[in-house]
């Protein structure tokens, strides 16, 4: 795949925002779609089925996280990529995010070549598994690659996109311990700055989603992938 075979869309009120970020992406050769409200936004994903979503939090008529919650309801969209981009960087605002469905959280302002590198790094993990069709097997669940799907006794789960890939790194090797820095560099860029419960947010949802307890806390350093 290439630049111009992915849908971006970008949502905010401010039409400065769309139009400068808009301008940068479309540099790049992405196709890029704009809205300036919420529910707006929901009937553009439906009609577009973009790959990634770039959704500011505070906006009219519907805020980014309610928009998040439904998009991620829409059959076809629950892969979708969504990432939040907006000025307020507290922390309950990042996990109310992140629990809503959100696969990652930039704050502005940020450098338009920074921004462009978030958006191209996000989208060549969405290419790289879409060349895969591999599936794993880790005690009693499947984790198909391909389609960011998890599977328990034939019984599909739905993950969101950060929640698949912590859960496969951890899988990937069962019984070795990951530290938390070795999983915000490998699942979370390094260029962007999160909350320190990001990762304790989304081990919570993928154990609620999921109902495995292979998932094991090591106190102090971090997790591992128990199959046992």
């Amino acid at each position: 795949m290439d630049n111009n075979d992915f849908t971006l869309l970008l949502v905010d009120d401010e039409t400065d925002i769309l139009d400068f970020v808009g301008y940068n992406l479309r540099k790049e050769g992405y196709k890029v779609l704009t809205s300036d409200n919420g529910r707006d936004a929901i009937l553009k994903a439906k009609e577009n089925t973009p790959h990634l979503i770039l959704l500011d939090v505070m906006m009219p008529q519907m805020d980014g996280i309610e928009t998040c919650r439904e998009i991620k309801r829409l059959p076809g969209l629950e892969s979708t990529l969504i990432v939040f981009f907006t000025a307020r960087s507290e922390d309950f605002t990042q996990i109310l995010s992140l629990d809503a469905g959100g696969d990652d959280y930039i704050t502005k302002p940020i450098k338009p070549a920074l921004l462009v590198s978030k958006v191209n790094s996000l989208l060549r993990r969405l290419k790289t598994a879409s060349e895969s069709t591999k599936i794993f097997e880790a005690g009693d669940l499947k984790i198909n690659r391909e389609n960011y799907m998890v599977y328990r006794d034939n019984q599909e789960i739905q993950l969101a996109r950060k929640e698949f890939e912590l859960l496969n790194l951890l899988a990937s090797k069962p019984h070795k311990v990951f530290t938390r820095d070795e999983i915000m560099n490998q699942v979370w860029d390094d260029d962007i700055i999160v909350g320190e419960r990001t990762i304790d947010v989304h081990i919570r949802k993928i154990r609620e989603k999921t109902g495995i307890d292979h998932i094991k806390t090591i106190k102090g350093v971090g997790y591992k992938f128990d199959p046992r």
